[in-house]
């Protein structure tokens, strides 16, 4: 197994983080943040994937990912996902009670 230098994972990412929005259109929905985000967990989930021989974890990866994207899409499922839930709503309602 070959360890990479960390000037060659930036470079890797900073390629990735180039080609992003043409592979993935959906990444123009996500904060600069979740962009960066996105492009370190692909690069290394893809590593780990490959030396497993099994892409299942990162199908996983992009379908969260692009889930988070179409969240970010449209204003008012990102409000009611960002909005401070404060509200107590009191205890639970007791097994087999109805509210």
């Amino acid at each position: 197994m070959s360890a990479e230098s960390p000037d060659h994972l930036g470079w890797t990412r900073e390629i990735v983080l180039d080609v992003l929005p043409d592979v993935f259109p959906w990444v123009r929905f996500l904060p600069e943040p979740d962009v960066q985000a996105f492009a370190v967990e692909l690069v290394d989930t893809t590593r780990a994937a490959d030396s497993v021989n099994n892409s299942a974890a990162v199908a996983q990866m992009l379908a969260a990912w692009e889930h988070t994207a179409e969240a970010h899409s449209d204003p008012d499922v990102l409000a009611a996902l960002t909005k401070d839930h404060e509200t107590d709503c009191g205890p639970p309602p007791a097994t087999g009670e109805v509210t």
